[in-house]
């Protein structure tokens, strides 16, 4: 069964909606969520991270969607 996750800029490298939960930067600079998010949700926010956030060629973030297999 596939899931779609869809991760959407908040504010530009401080916080995201993934799939309705909010996931922050905290002060040491790793992010993290007040609510739980499955561990798909967390390596699709990984990949956006590593594709989108630390890519300086992104000046805006967009939204992205996974889908997940």
């Amino acid at each position: 069964m596939s899931i779609t996750i869809t991760i959407i800029p908040l504010t530009d490298n401080e916080s995201y909606n993934v799939n309705g939960h909010t996931v922050n930067k905290n002060p040491k600079g790793h992010y993290d969520s007040k609510t739980d998010l499955s561990e798909k949700e967390w390596r699709a926010f990984k990949k956006y991270e590593n594709l989108v956030i630390d890519n300086p060629a992104f000046v805006r973030h967009t939204k992205a969607t996974y889908q997940s297999k």
